[in-house]
This record gives structure tokens, sequence and C-alpha cells, in this order.
């Protein structure tokens, strides 16, 4: 089996999806499907693209499996910081990130995770202003998530990983579903947000990021982060840097700077 076709397998199984499932989403028979993931089969460009779309991830990483960040989660660490070794970023979770990161998304999906529109690709989105809203009004981390620039727009690399660690101790439930004729990865809280996890400022800046976006669907949200100067000023798949938060154009921006320099 090539790495391509592993790492077909391995998103796939990730998903949740069967042969039969993905089939009918990239519209190509099951048995295409197992000799794509046996390297029986070649896939065309249009055929990775769609696949790119539907796990969400670059066609590059695709190709590029090595390419794939590692996330570690570490029960405990202080510190919290991204870090390229051997051109790959790894990425590392102490406890009190995963402990906010949790709270936070189901608090998330507790005010909007039942709405059509509030599927993954939206809430990575959710969680991308959220984080650096709060990073620039306080100057500190909310989560404090990894975030990277795809097409699709900032996408948190911790996501996945802290999704199935919360999946498997039974607080969230994946569910696939539809929005109009698109695939929709959708979740649901199977317990309440921890409250005393979370401080004032941080559910007031997560309000309000919930009041302005989350009635827009993928596309939408996609499209308006595209044009956040965080997102503008990185490259394609490079990790995005908070700092860049305080070069925001009004639109965008949520702090009131004295004089003219932001």
């Amino acid at each position: 089996m090539s790495k391509v076709g592993e790492r077909i397998k391995k998103l796939r199984k990730t998903a949740g999806f069967t042969q039969e499932r993905l089939a009918k989403l990239l519209g190509i028979s099951r048995p295409a499907i197992s000799q794509i993931e046996n390297s029986e089969r070649k896939i065309c460009a249009e055929e990775l693209q769609k696949l790119a779309e539907i796990f969400n991830v670059s066609v590059d990483s695709l190709l590029n499996p090595e390419k794939e960040p590692a996330v570690i989660i570490r029960e405990n660490r202080a510190n919290y910081k991204p870090r390229v070794a051997k051109q790959r970023i790894r990425v590392n979770v102490p406890q009190k990130n995963l402990e906010k990161f949790k709270e936070v998304f189901l608090y998330i999906l507790s005010k909007v995770g039942s709405k059509p529109n509030v599927g993954e690709t939206v809430i990575y989105k959710l969680l991308y202003f959220l984080d650096f809203d709060y990073y620039e009004k306080y100057e500190e981390q909310l989560i404090g998530a990894t975030y990277i620039k795809n097409r699709h727009g900032p996408t948190p690399l911790e996501f996945k990983k802290i999704v199935e660690k919360m999946i498997k101790e039974k607080e969230i439930e994946k569910v696939d579903s539809k929005y109009f004729e698109y695939p929709q990865t959708k979740y649901l809280p199977l317990r309440k947000p921890d409250f005393l996890k979370l401080k004032a400022t941080e559910i007031e800046v997560v309000d309000e990021v919930l009041n302005k976006l989350s009635d827009m669907n993928a596309n939408q949200i996609s499209e308006y982060s595209h044009n956040d100067v965080p997102w503008l000023t990185t490259g394609e798949n490079k990790v995005i840097e908070y700092e860049s938060v305080f070069y925001r154009t009004p639109l965008y921006s949520v702090r009131e700077y004295s004089g003219n320099i932001q």
C-alpha cells in the first residue's frame, strides 16, 4: 500500500466513514475506494481535490503524508509553543490547554451546535476568531490552539486529536450529516461545560464571536476569515502567528487603540 493510499484509509477511518460512504461522497464505486487504498488504482486531480475537501485537509498533505503535523497531548507540560522539527510541525498540548479547549468547545456546542449551518468547518473558524480576538483584546491566550493557513481558512491542528479523546471519554458525539447537498460533520455535547474553568472575559469574547459569526455557513465564514490580516500575511500551510492580530484592519479589530497606531 502506498503512502497516499494509507493516508486516505487513515483519514476515512478517523472520520468514521465506511468505504461505501466515502464512495458516495466522492461519486465513485466502493471497489474503486478499496483499489485506491490498496494502490491498485490511480487518483485523478479532481478526485484528490474532492478528497481534500471531504477530509478538510490540503492536497499536499494527501500526497505527502510525512508532512502531517504531529499533535501530542502532554498531561503535565507548562509550555505551549509549536515548534518545527525535521520539517514537521509538532504541537504539544498541556493539560491546562486541553481542559480549556474542552470546556470552550462544549460551550460552543451548547450555544450554537444545533444550528443546521454549524458543522466542523464553521467550528474551526469560530475557534480561530475567539482565540485571536481574545489575544488581541487581552494579550494572552484563551485556548491558544495552533492554526495553519489552508485554502479553507484557518484550521486548528489540535482539533481532531482532542475530539477523538472527547468522543472516547463520552463527552461529545460525532454525527455525519448534510447541509443542503453537502456532507457535514456535526458534534453533539453529552455533558454541560464546566463554567468554573472559564473566566468571565473568556465567556464574553466567545459570546461576541458566536453572536457575530455563528449564522454564517461554511463558505461565508471561510471567505470572511480570508480577509483577516493574520490569514493574509501567512504562507500556505504555515502556522498563523498570534502577534499579527495587532495589525488588523478596523473591520476585524476588537480592541480600541490609542491614537492612529494599531
